[in-house]
């Protein structure tokens, strides 16, 4: 019989009638219960266990099963016997077989027929990560683990490099070692002391760039570097790596040496175009990244191809969908150029029917699973017509990624996922009652997806350690793909570990030619100060606008966002109202959905747009408050985010939960003091106190409160207004713009290329085990998909 305190809290819990209970239901449940049972010491936290916090119970009369989360993507699960008084840890599997059990319908016995997945034997020759801390940065990681291996087997390792870097590559780089001349690596370290004594006498005698020719007698062709100098350096590298490697050494000659030209980037959903797209379904801040990021990594190809002194010009392929019917877009036009860009291009190309006929119209992103393998198809004929390969192909969301693994895997490219968004912890339980939304979501088909995307990848790019692993109360978003049951379908032991090293913090940026300092004068955009001043200040009335501000002289505060709940507008309206102080001190501007609530065909949105004109009346805000519709002119927002700068006003954003915050960067990069949740990404970017504040979207009357006193005291004193907004410009030049995003990139790119070829063997199961799924669980699955 246990002991411990918690025992009788855990039988009380066991005639709750739910029989499946989450964190912040255990927690409601947990403070009940306590209200009225004084007599229950405070000490005794039943949610908070000598395990780790529970995240989970499942709850029976018999017994009590808790899933624990002793740290961050660490899990312990254990069973609590009422009757007997008994207390054992169960493995992962034995709880998801439980688990099923509680789901009507399901046996969860474990002899249920359902498939069982489990992809951790294939990742087992990479080492354990190295606790919470390690999680995400898999540069460092990657490095390190692939150095070790060189000292431990450096001859299997340095022959394998050789290897490496004398493959001609599908997209026709030469390779800087002529494989018939120089064979081994005892004729390699041969070459390389020839070589770098011809270097080193070219260098003494002012030798000039063009002396590559006379080392193509020892068997070195193109890529060493632009000149005398870089070449011997290089070289230097290479040297110092078959002698004593270390990581930093090891990443450096393969950021020098791995060519890097074509870049395919898929994104197939929605509307994917540079003009009147934004705000359509599906379509929203995936597009902004997607274009800023080429334009990102196309500059940092160049500068490394020219570093390396290759003449070949860097070549990006954006392949997304055609929609013949494309409702004026221009998305049903076969190609473009990327705005901002030398070669970069975006190829549209349909969806077909099985007959092969072309699928006209709009289809929403958890509908489009029956085209994708043929869309995959297509795709891989116009990269190898146009490209002839792909050095690194890129996914974005589920479906990009999808069809990202296939054809990267037929091509041999290198592979990167990227989810933006990961359905499954967006919606409540949908993986444990999968069947209930199928008919509407197809979860079925779109977690298959996810777990083929994550595994498939060589690495995986993510804006935030949030995203990741979350945080010591929230579970990330891939970190709740580790293990999870579908029942009747799927029980996944383990769906992906995020402490491997594939996955990567890598944040986006904004365009600094839209988001720059408001105190650059000679970069303000003109042009938008009339249509500012009426959008701000005037009177005049209008069907998307509400609010006329009547003090003038007051800053501005401003938020801008969609209309749904998660962005928690109406929140910041009700903060605002209910806080007489910061109306006093400040009106208040919001951008978002539409004012009037006829103009929208959205149900969520409409309940919000409602909303926010009840509290408008409620608390009388039409002379503090300007609400207009939502803007997608992005020249225009930065200007705006200028003009509240000049006002010595700031950024809000109080979602409830943010995966990154592109608004977030966007307002610092202009210097625009910003407050914005706790929940999620700003945490990461804000530091607070220095480059901004942390509002909490559960505490409103607080959240206000933080607000006012920091106009308060910007009113005392006008250099506190100063010293955050220059911490914000400091902050995101740090950490949050295109160069260093594409810099990691191209390193990541370099780094697991190559380990992808020194693991080609080990990998090789996991490329059967997925092609398996895929052909007798996913396809299966999109196959009932209606079209």
């Amino acid at each position: 019989m246990t002991t411990e305190p918690i025992f009788e809290l855990m039988k009380q819990l066991g005639h709750h009638d739910k029989t499946v209970l989450l964190r912040d239901e255990l927690l409601a449940w947990q403070e009940t219960y306590r209200s009225s049972h004084q007599e229950v010491s405070p000490d005794v936290l039943c949610m908070d266990t000598a395990f780790g916090q529970v995240q989970e119970a499942l709850i029976h009369p018999e017994w009590i099963a808790l899933s624990t989360r002793p740290e961050v993507a660490r899990w312990r699960f254990f069973r609590y016997d009422l009757g007997r008084g008994g207390r054992e840890e169960i493995s992962t599997l034995a709880y998801l077989e439980i688990k099923e059990g509680q789901v009507p319908g399901s046996r969860g016995d474990g002899e249920e027929e359902i498939l069982e997945l489990d992809f951790s034997p294939f990742t087992r020759f990479y080492p354990p990560g190295e606790g919470p801390a390690g999680i995400g940065n898999g540069v460092e990681a990657m490095g390190r683990i692939l150095a070790n291996r060189f000292a431990e087997d450096p001859h299997i390792c340095g022959q394998a490099l050789l290897e490496f870097i004398s493959r001609r590559t599908a997209t026709g780089h030469l390779p800087m070692i002529d494989p018939k001349l120089i064979p081994d690596l005892a004729t390699l370290q041969e070459a390389l002391a020839k070589a770098e004594a011809i270097l080193e006498k070219s260098t003494a005698e002012g030798g000039a760039p063009g002396f590559n020719s006379s080392l193509g007698k020892f068997g070195f062709g193109a890529g060493w570097g632009a000149d005398t100098a870089r070449v011997r350096e290089t070289m230097g590298l290479l040297s110092r790596l078959l002698r004593q490697p270390d990581a930093e050494t090891l990443q450096t000659f393969l950021e020098r040496a791995v060519p890097i030209s074509t870049i395919v980037v898929f994104t197939p959903h929605g509307y994917f175009g540079q003009d009147d797209v934004l705000g359509l379904p599906d379509t929203g801040g995936q597009v902004v990244y997607i274009l800023d990021q080429v334009r990102g990594l196309e500059m940092e190809m160049k500068r490394r191809l020219v570093a390396q002194g290759r003449k070949e010009e860097p070549r990006i392929l954006v392949i997304t969908r055609l929609i013949p019917d494309a409702q004026g877009t221009g998305c049903d036009r076969p190609m473009e150029t990327v705005r901002g860009t030398e070669r970069a291009v975006i190829l549209r190309i349909p969806f077909r029917y099985p007959s092969g006929e072309a699928v006209p119209h709009w289809i929403s992103r958890f509908d489009l699973w029956p085209f994708m393998e043929r869309f995959a198809r297509d795709s891989e004929k116009e990269i190898l017509e146009r490209l002839g390969g792909a050095d690194l192909i890129i996914g974005n969301y589920s479906d990009g990624n999808l069809t990202a693994a296939l054809v990267a895997r037929r091509l041999g490219a290198t592979l990167t996922t990227i989810a933006h968004a990961l359905e499954k912890t967006k919606y409540f339980n949908s993986a444990l009652y999968w069947q209930d939304q199928d008919d509407h979501y197809h979860f079925s088909s779109q977690f298959s997806v996810d777990l083929i995307g994550m595994n498939s990848a060589d690495f995986i790019i993510a804006s935030t350690y949030q995203e990741i692993a979350g945080d010591e109360q929230r579970v990330g978003q891939y970190e709740s793909h580790m293990a999870f049951t579908m029942p009747g379908l799927q029980r996944v032991v383990s769906g992906i570990d995020v402490h491997n090293p594939k996955f990567n913090i890598v944040s986006p940026g904004v365009n600094p030619e839209l988001f720059f300092p408001y105190d650059n004068t000679e970069g303000r955009l003109g042009e938008f100060s009339d249509t500012i001043e009426d959008m701000i200040y005037g009177s005049e009335p209008h069907h998307g606008r509400r609010g006329v501000l009547k003090d003038r002289n007051k800053p501005l505060l401003f938020t801008m966002a969609r209309l749904d709940k998660i962005k928690n507008l109406t929140g910041l309206l009700e903060w605002y109202g209910g806080n007489p102080r910061l109306q006093k001190l400040a009106n208040l501007v919001v951008i978002g959905g539409f004012v009037d609530v006829e103009a929208s065909s959205d149900r969520e949105e409409r309940e919000q747009i409602l909303t926010m004109h009840r509290l408008m009346d409620q608390y009388g805000l039409d002379d503090s408050v300007r609400w207009l519709k939502a803007s997608t002119d992005r020249r225009l927002n930065g200007e705006i985010y200028r003009v509240v700068a000049d006002s010595r006003g700031a950024f809000i954003q109080p979602a409830w939960y943010e995966a990154f915050g592109l608004t977030v960067v966007e307002a610092m990069s202009t210097g625009l003091p910003t407050f914005a949740t706790c929940n999620g990404g700003p945490k990461e970017v804000i530091v607070a106190g220095e480059s901004g504040y942390h509002v909490d979207p559960a505490d409103g009357a607080a959240s206000a409160d933080l607000i006012a006193d920091f106009l308060e005291r910007c009113q005392g004193d006008p250099s506190e207004w100063q010293r955050i907004s220059q911490g914000a410009l400091e902050r995101v030049q740090s950490r949050y713009t295109w160069e260093i995003y594409a810099s990691k990139t191209l390193t990541l790119t370099a780094l697991h290329g190559f380990g992808k070829w020194l693991y080609r063997s080990e990998r090789e199961g996991l490329e059967r085990y997925l092609e398996m799924y895929l052909r007798l669980q996913y396809r299966p699955l999109a196959a009932r998909v209606p079209t």
